[in-house]
């Protein structure tokens, strides 16, 4: 029996000293671990809190009520960087050798709570690129911490200019999971200055300042490694149509966007070798309304104007989206010659479309043809249907384009030709067929129109009252009926270099109505 109790003494002993030990290692920490967050933290940051408790048996430790603050604020008015509250942090699987040897907290898993974060920056750009988030953010902390899997829950978070106070980017109810981290030295040499395996990041809204003109917004975003969901986005101008004007040089459109949800599937995305990348199998946007604004008062702009070949030709990094599903949604376009009689207008409801093969020509020396299919109501009167299609890598930047309108009242194009040209229409256009090519020279193709009791008014200068002798003028040259046949017309139409292709596909049905109505 006299083994058995030296077996029991030597184990009671053992746990004696892991017990002593684990106290004395305790005490230790405790008065190590604030020099290591203050005294020894080479970040820029003073780090503070209320109550700490450390447990070396299952290398956990708690904080509680911590503040964050640069320490060149310290004393002194509100400078650039990070001013942060939050309510909780736990640390998991603390590796005492780190804490002994190296003055650093190395763990496995770190649990932030509650953290209410400001950020204050020099400009008033809310990102100014990788690098300031590697300096200003990620590099910093590293000095303090190295953990393997972050989470962080119920996070609201601003990013404030600290010049005048404005808001560039307001992030509410943050949840944030990040497993399976490295950052080292390597990795903070790359855009994303650090590596995972995966991750989630969920919140309730947020709030972005683009740029000086534009404002963007949404609700219950959540993402993870294979895709993205919001809802409730919104671009909104900061600046009324007349604003807007007078604060640009030239002719450029003012956009305001909505949609209810958008969803990115199969999303891949990152750096490699410092070149961004996007890759996804579906991204489709529902209950879109998009208007698109533009004054003529404001002097042209002459530059040349890309067509779309060129646009995804030289896109400097890889772009995949296999199919864009536009759904249920509305588009406008506004043009405004005359402040005095406002814009006239073009409506697309009820607009679907689908996009497919969006693909860049980054690297590339074969791509599919980008199709595009559209159905909606033109000026919400008459089904209109579009095919178009073109190639990324076509150096002509050839297109096809084709669409047939249906039973459409003419009368419900008053709201853009009584503003824009002065004149209104009515009668009914039975079926107009269109089917184009063109390049980034021009246009030339097939127009037919069928229609009956077309008749032209001409309005007054103030345009309401009906000029009788121009209408009747205009009439005499305006054929009234197709007689139940099609007028057919070939079209060829000349590209003015600095006007979109949106431009030239009106030019290219206003030539063949000239063609077939007079």
């Amino acid at each position: 029996m006299k083994w058995i109790k030296k077996i029991l003494i030597a184990v009671l002993g053992l746990v004696l000293l892991i017990v002593v030990v684990n106290i004395g290692l305790n005490f230790w920490i405790r008065k190590q671990l604030p020099s290591i967050i203050n005294a020894k933290n080479e970040s820029p940051y003073q780090i503070t809190y209320k109550s700490l408790e450390v447990s070396l048996l299952d290398g956990n430790a708690i904080a509680k009520d911590i503040i964050i603050v640069p320490k060149s604020s310290l004393g002194k008015s509100t400078k650039a960087g990070i001013y942060a509250t939050v309510k909780v942090i736990r640390i998991e699987n603390i590796s005492s050798w780190s804490l002994l040897f190296h003055n650093k907290i190395k763990a496995r898993r770190l649990d932030v709570s509650e953290p209410e974060i400001t950020l204050y920056k020099d400009n008033d750009r809310p990102i100014n690129n990788s690098k300031s988030i590697n300096e200003n953010v990620v590099k910093p902390f590293r000095n303090v911490i190295t953990v393997s899997d972050i989470n962080l829950t119920k996070c609201n978070l601003k990013i404030l200019s600290i010049k005048d106070n404005q808001v560039a980017l307001i992030v509410k109810n943050l949840s944030i999971g990040l497993n399976g981290v490295i950052l080292d030295d390597n990795t903070l040499q790359h855009k994303i200055p650090f590596q995972y395996e995966s991750y989630s990041i969920n919140c309730d809204s947020v709030f972005f300042r683009s740029d000086e003109f534009y404002r963007m917004s949404a609700i219950n975003i959540r993402t993870t490694n294979d895709g993205l969901k919001l809802e409730n986005f919104r671009m909104i101008p900061v600046y009324s149509r007349a604003g807007f004007i007078k604060r640009i040089p030239l002719e450029k459109d003012l956009f305001t966007l909505s949609a209810e949800a958008l969803a990115i599937h199969d999303m891949k995305w990152g750096f490699k070798e410092d070149v961004f990348f996007f890759d996804a199998s579906r991204i489709t946007l529902d209950t879109l309304f998009a208007n698109i604004y533009r004054n003529k008062v404001s002097p042209d702009d002459l530059k040349t104007k890309k067509m779309y070949n060129q646009l995804l030709r030289e896109l400097k990094f890889p772009l995949n989206v296999d199919t864009l599903q536009i759904r249920k949604s509305i588009v406008e376009y506004e043009e405004e010659v005359e402040m005095k009689r406002g814009p006239g207008l073009v409506s697309f409801h009820n607009f679907n479309a689908t996009i497919t093969h969006i693909k860049s020509g980054y690297k590339q020396t074969k791509l599919p043809d980008v199709n595009i299919k559209v159905n909606c109501r033109f000026m919400n009167a008459a089904p209109l249907a579009v095919n178009w299609k073109f190639n990324p890598l076509d150096k002509t930047d050839g297109f096809t384009i084709n669409g047939h309108l249906k039973n459409f009242a003419s009368q419900k194009l008053s709201p853009f030709m009584q503003p824009y040209i002065n004149a209104t229409m009515t009668g009914q256009l039975d079926d107009v067929f269109f089917n184009f090519t063109g390049n980034k020279y021009g246009s030339k193709g097939d127009f037919s129109i069928k229609y009956h009791d077309l008749e032209v008014k001409i309005l007054k200068k103030n345009g309401k009252e009906k000029n009788k002798f121009l209408s009747a003028i205009g009439n005499l040259f305006v054929r009234d009926d197709s007689k139940e046949q099609f007028r057919e017309a070939k079209t060829e139409t000349e590209r003015i270099p600095d006007k979109s292709f949106y431009n030239l596909l009106w030019r290219s049905v206003a030539d063949g109505l000239k063609k077939t109505l007079l």
